[in-house]
């Protein structure tokens, strides 16, 4: 059986004290609940280490928002796949469309970044998506197609069991614009079909698929009740405590 996962992408934002504080509300929050589903936090590298100490790791996952393409060496800046594992991480986000987009990363380097993520013992939560001109051009499949088997098709069915694949349609990531319910299934159901292809039914059906939208407490049930889409990455209502539960107890 695959897993229900809310993920939350605060990206470049809050300060260390900022985050601990709401990793903290988020950890008390969930303390008490039956969930149905995982909650992860994904967070700058700065607040990895601070953010582990607060947080019940059996209930609480916690995820790096990026990793070098790199284990280490003369890349000054760089964070690699070991050092976040090494903070207590279970998680790395990768490929996210800002990412992609504002740091040129190629589905060739994403590759490598899976690779050592996995290498490391991190789970991968692995980005894919089209913009607003690849989805008016009628090219959703494709670009999708390309990005999930150039970066991870190479992968053992035993290495796959460790990636979350996570749905962002770009034209819709902070922007208040939310692909339909409808819309979001039916690439989530694409996406089912090509690892279905490559590794399997068994291991297409186990594939937990997020989407990664302007997801938020209004539309989080609806997009839920979808048969393949099993959960969310959540960018601006993971930084309220607040708006973040709202979408976990939408399952």
């Amino acid at each position: 059986m695959r897993k229900n996962i809310v993920a939350g992408n605060w990206k470049m934002n809050t300060t260390v004290p900022e985050g601990v504080e709401l990793a903290k509300a988020v950890n008390e929050a969930v303390k008490n609940e039956q969930l149905k589903c995982d909650v992860i936090l994904g967070v700058p590298f700065t607040h990895l280490t601070a953010v582990k100490q607060v947080i019940d790791i059996n209930k609480v996952g916690l995820a790096a928002e990026n990793c070098a393409d790199h284990n280490s060496g003369a890349y000054t800046g760089e964070v690699s796949a070991p050092m976040v594992a090494s903070t207590g991480a279970n998680y790395v986000i990768l490929g996210h469309s800002e990412r992609r987009g504002y740091y040129n990363e190629s589905n060739q380097m994403l590759k490598t970044k899976v690779d050592l993520a996995l290498e490391a013992g991190l789970k991968v939560i692995f980005c894919c998506g089209e913009s607003l001109e690849e989805r008016e051009a009628g090219k959703v499949q494709d670009v999708i197609k390309q990005e999930i088997s150039e970066s991870l098709f190479h992968l053992s069915n035993e290495q796959w069991a460790n990636i979350v694949i996570a749905y962002e349609p770009i034209w819709a990531i902070g922007t208040g614009k939310t692909a339909t319910s409808d819309q979001a299934q039916e690439v989530h159901a694409f996406i089912r079909k090509l690892i279905a292809e490559r590794f399997g039914d068994e291991l297409a059906s186990n594939t937990t698929i997020l989407y990664g939208g302007s997801c938020k407490p209004s539309n989080a049930k609806e997009l839920f009740a979808k048969p393949d889409i099993d959960g969310g990455l959540i960018g601006g209502a993971s930084l309220k405590a607040q708006d973040f539960m709202g979408i976990v107890t939408a399952f």
